[in-house]
């Protein structure tokens, strides 16, 4: 089983150093089998070869089991023709991960900052939308007609709309509410919004057991911060899914603590919510644990589509459990959540937790 590593930009390396830290002590007990290649993506990679994106890394991506991606600083790159190419934004075109599934959840012990605790997951599609960086075969979707006048293209398919409706109904099919929440724009943006909503609306169709309902983007905004617990799966477009879900997780108490995969029917990138931090770049400050969680998240996409992984669920369940024990624990803390640990040493906490949760098992 390998994995692709690429560690990005900022604090990417430090991060991404303690989720392959965390993921070598489950392996190490529950006989994972993982192997780990790592490519230079970013602006090292820049610097050195002259594009963020060196030849290889895109056929590696496509040949590994599972990807691990560091945040990278992509507003700081220079434009495409001089070798400026966002891994992220390529890689979820090239492998098609129309899906980016972002949960959050209050954790007993941290505080949040909503007004009710919330467990909900937010299914975004990846591939098209108000992100004109990917959604054309050609150009970027922005243009200039002339110096005062900037257009923008949205893209929304009925293809999109669909697959993305099913991978929220799938997943909530597997939660114990069962419930899905389209959020939209029609009231305004009429056309593509009902394009989508026609889709989703088919979709909900073909799940009888599973609640469906619907909120404009705004009330959907201010409902989070009211009443998040009404919520369980949400599924919307692309600008919408990223704004709500670094919404969710501060609300749920810190972007630090939100995991995210995105996924294709054949790859799944595990990627952090949050960026890449420049400002604490080398200092050991960074807390991993969104990046950590995003590759628990991996393990168990691939346990849910390969017979016999069993061992590779069981190992993402342990390092969510142990996480929350860590950070139920003042003193466990990293400095964002108002602890005193940092990134080692709270990387080497959650090895010891795990390693006693798993002995505990094992006993």
């Amino acid at each position: 089983m390998r994995f692709a590593i690429l560690p990005g930009d900022g604090i990417g390396p430090e991060i991404t150093a303690s989720t392959i830290e965390i993921l070598k002590t489950v392996d190490r007990h529950l006989g994972l089998g993982l192997e780990y290649e790592e490519h230079e993506v970013g602006l090292a990679a820049l610097k050195r070869v002259g594009t963020t994106t060196p030849d290889g890394v895109l056929d590696a991506c496509r040949a590994a089991d599972g990807i691990i991606l560091g945040p990278v600083s992509h507003s700081d790159y220079p434009a495409r023709a001089q070798g400026g190419i966002n891994i992220s934004a390529e890689l979820r075109v090239v492998l098609d991960l129309y899906a980016n599934i972002r949960p959050s959840r209050s954790r007993e012990g941290l505080p949040h900052f909503g007004r009710t605790p919330m467990d909900l997951v937010i299914v975004r599609e990846n591939t098209e939308g108000f992100y004109s960086d990917r959604n054309m075969f050609q150009g970027i979707g922005e243009f200039m007609p002339t110096p005062d006048l900037a257009l923008s293209v949205r893209k929304i398919t009925a293809h999109g709309s669909r697959r993305i409706a099913r991978a929220a109904f799938e997943l909530a099919r597997q939660r114990d509410r069962k419930k899905v929440t389209a959020v939209h724009k029609a009231n305004v943006i009429k056309v593509s919004e009902a394009l989508f909503l026609r889709e989703v609306r088919a979709v909900a169709a073909d799940y009888p057991d599973v609640a469906y309902d619907e909120q404009l983007i705004d009330s959907m905004a201010a409902l989070l911060v009211r009443d998040a617990q009404r919520f369980d799966v949400v599924v919307t477009t692309n600008m919408f899914g990223d704004i709500l879900s670094d919404e969710a997780s501060e609300l749920s108490g810190s972007l630090g603590l939100g995991g995210a995969i995105n996924a294709s029917d054949t790859h799944c990138m595990a990627q952090a919510q949050h960026g890449s931090a420049p400002d604490i770049q080398g200092q050991g400050k960074a807390n991993p644990t969104s990046l950590i969680l995003s590759a628990a998240m991996l393990l168990d996409w691939l346990a849910r589509r390969q017979p016999g992984r069993g061992n590779f669920a069981l190992a993402g369940a342990v390092i969510d459990r142990a996480i929350n024990t860590l950070v139920t624990d003042p003193a466990r803390r990293t400095g964002d959540l108002r602890g005193p640990l940092g990134t080692k040493a709270f990387t080497a906490a959650l090895v010891e937790e795990i390693d006693r949760q798993l002995l505990k098992r094992a006993a």
